[in-house]
């Protein structure tokens, strides 16, 4: 159990936690929210014990069992699959001292443990993990070296996702992330069986995994049932009814003083008014709701163009002429697109923005572009190119000496920056502060395309909302890529896929791409692995070459073409041939139905398992059971996370026994 009570916290003079307190039962799932700056990523800290705090108490039992993603990013000339089965430090020991000191006085019960820690598998669920995230079997036996920062913090989380600590704890997770690792995350962590918090932005992700949601507002902490929609919802209902609270109280208070005022001095009603004195100062005082002031993106009206912006014909794109990354693009840009990309990264989407915003050459093909078109590119690396020295209006005036001051600070005013934050150094802007400075540049020059490459790794929710707003409202064309399926589902109409070196359009919407990414995941999931070792159920069933052998019907050799003068077969010679064939077809038969049972038998207890767990979401979305007995919630929370096991257990086991059936059938058939 996570229990935090009364915890404060001070940096800078600022109180960033002031009698904070909450209590998280084991195998729940958070998502910690609240304004950018309110300190999230310092409560996180304050639970691993990195800092201490000033005052009240943080109980997490060990701390040794406590998870999070390492801040460095792993380096040296170890494989990622190295790297995370060397993570998990007791399974990567006990694992060495098993295969090169068997001799040890104690190596049953390094044995023993390693059951316990599932570690014949340790290997196999690494590198499914790795996968998930991206990395296929060749990138899973590189070294870190060769590697770009990005993928190696995908390395990190890999690293702490297969630790399975009692408590896990992670930090925007999918910021390194694209939107097919994104999904396989969201699958994952769904199933998480023990204590998980998660620091997110992303509405999607925060709907689909928290059981949840913990939110830290004016340096206090409340926790709500459901997901993220849920706590919007809930605690719009609460603000609203403390609103009425508190009106209620003002006008009852303003009634008790006028009549203090009328009567205080009159010796009839002194003792009447000297009561309502003490009335008033007993009064506790209701809060009134004041909720941080919304941030506003207004982005400027561009030009008009006529139509098209932007036509790509057969057009080859790379950065090196021998080695094309796109080819046969063909696409028309009009300033009324609002274009979503798709795409795993690596397949080019990054590539095709710089192809359109002018900072790659075409290598062939017919790229045209209208001559009076301004592009404002927003890039993953956006934030690093802004001076952390320059305030900005500093940061404008350095690109724009000549506009005066005041129409800087206007312009700035769309993004929501008020006169102090406009004359604050970059560098100490938060990061989402930073993302819209870094959007108030690129918008200037009033661009009629945008280009969006990952815009909201760090906004908060209320700014990617605004963010949202304010392309609805834009009059230029929009191309975005971003693992945040709500911004691409409320911003694009069009959906183009980037895959296999090309562009095409997908036929429907996001909805669909993401079933259609689950469905290919699934199909992947039961091909077997040309590295994976035999499964138990695999080798239950007849491998060894002699008895299939003396199992199989006999092949024959082909014979020559019959001579006229050839004799027919006897009758009775081809119906004991017919006899043994029908005989060898039912020992074959023999041979596969206990695998085909074993196949169903698991199919059956996957669908039963899936069904209890269904009623277990029925029974844990009713409100009425978070007013009830505690008890009640903590077996229903166990229970749930017992069947998570289960069905990932069975469904693991029913992959492998497909597996096992398809190879017996293949060497039936073969033979």
């Amino acid at each position: 159990m996570l229990k935090i009570e009364d915890l404060t916290y001070r940096v800078g003079g600022r109180t960033l936690l002031d009698g904070a307190s909450a209590t998280v039962p084991d195998g729940h799932r958070i998502g910690l929210v609240g304004a950018n700056g309110t300190g999230k990523t310092t409560l996180l800290r304050l639970i691993t014990g990195e800092i201490p705090v000033d005052g009240g108490t943080i109980e997490t039992g060990n701390r040794d069992s406590i998870g999070t993603v390492a801040q460095e990013e792993p380096d040296g000339t170890k494989t990622p699959l190295q790297t995370v089965i060397a993570s998990h430090v007791e399974l990567a020991e006990l694992m060495d001292a098993a295969e090169n000191d068997p001799d040890r006085p104690d190596i049953g019960e390094i044995h023993a443990r390693l059951i316990d820690l599932d570690g014949h598998r340790a290997e196999a669920r690494a590198a499914r993990i790795l996968a998930g995230l991206g990395f296929d079997e060749e990138m899973q036996n590189r070294t870190l070296d060769t590697f770009s920062g990005g993928w190696r913090m995908r390395i990190a989380l890999a690293s702490a996702l297969f630790r399975e600590p009692d408590i896990l704890l992670l930090d925007e997770p999918t910021n390194h992330l694209d939107l097919e690792a994104s999904l396989w995350l969201e699958s994952y962590l769904s199933r998480y069986p023990r204590t998980l918090v998660i620091v997110s932005h992303d509405r999607a992700f925060l709907n689909r995994i928290p059981t949840a949601i913990l939110h830290l507002h004016g340096g206090k902490l409340t926790l709500y049932s459901g997901g993220y929609d849920r706590f919007e919802r809930t605690r719009a209902e609460q603000q609203a009814h403390q609103s009425a609270l508190y009106a209620k109280q003002q006008e009852q208070r303003r009634h008790i003083q006028s009549f203090v005022d009328r009567f205080r001095y009159k010796a009839s009603k002194a003792r009447q008014a000297q009561s309502r004195l003490k009335m008033l100062e007993r009064m506790e005082p209701i809060a009134s709701v004041t909720d941080d002031p919304s941030i506003q993106f207004v982005l400027p009206k561009p030009d008009i163009l006529p139509p098209p912006m932007i036509t790509l014909e057969d057009v080859t794109a790379g950065y090196t002429p021998d080695k094309p990354i796109l080819r046969k693009l063909n696409l028309r840009i009009d300033m009324d697109d609002r274009i979503g990309l798709l795409g795993a990264n690596g397949n080019g989407k990054t590539t095709l923005l710089r192809l359109l915003s002018d900072r790659l050459k075409v290598t062939s093909g017919s790229l045209r572009r209208s001559s009076k078109l301004e592009v404002g590119y927003f890039a993953q690396n956006q934030m690093e190119e802004l001076n952390p020295d320059h305030t900005p209006v500093e940061e404008l005036q350095s690109l724009e000496p000549m506009v005066t001051d005041l129409k800087l600070r206007t312009h700035l005013g769309r993004f929501g920056f008020t006169k102090t934050k406009a004359d604050t150094k970059i560098g100490k802007l938060s990061g989402g502060e930073k993302a819209r400075v870094a959007l108030a540049v690129i918008c200037r020059r009033r661009p009629q395309l945008l280009l969006l490459d990952e815009p909201t790794n760090h906004l908060d929710i209320d700014s990617r909302q605004a963010l949202i707003q304010a392309l609805a409202e834009y009059e230029g064309a929009v191309i975005v890529v971003s693992h945040d399926m709500h911004l691409i589902e409320a911003t694009a109409d069009r959906l183009l896929l980037v895959d296999a070196g090309t562009l095409s359009s997908f036929d429907g919407d996001v909805s669909d791409y993401r079933k259609f990414l689950l469905d290919q995941r699934r199909e992947d999931g039961k091909k077997p692995s040309k590295a994976s070792k035999p499964d138990p159920i695999a080798v239950s069933a007849p491998a060894n070459n002699q008895e299939d052998a003396q199992t199989a019907a006999p092949v024959e050799k082909a014979s020559p073409k019959p001579v006229p003068s050839a004799k027919p077969a006897p009758p009775v010679a081809m119906m004991e041939e017919r006899k043994t064939d029908r005989r060898n077809k039912a020992d074959a038969r023999a041979k596969l139905a206990p695998l085909k049972k074993a196949a169903e038998g698991l199919e059956a207890q996957m669908e039963k398992l899936t069904r209890a767990r269904a009623d277990i979401d029925i029974k844990l979305a009713d409100p009425a059971l978070y007013e009830g007995s505690a008890a009640k919630l903590g077996d229903l929370t166990r229970m749930a996370s017992d069947l998570d096991r289960a069905i990932a257990k069975t469904e693991d086991a029913w992959l492998q026994a497909q597996d096992a059936l398809e190879q017996a059938k293949a060497r039936s058939d073969a033979a």
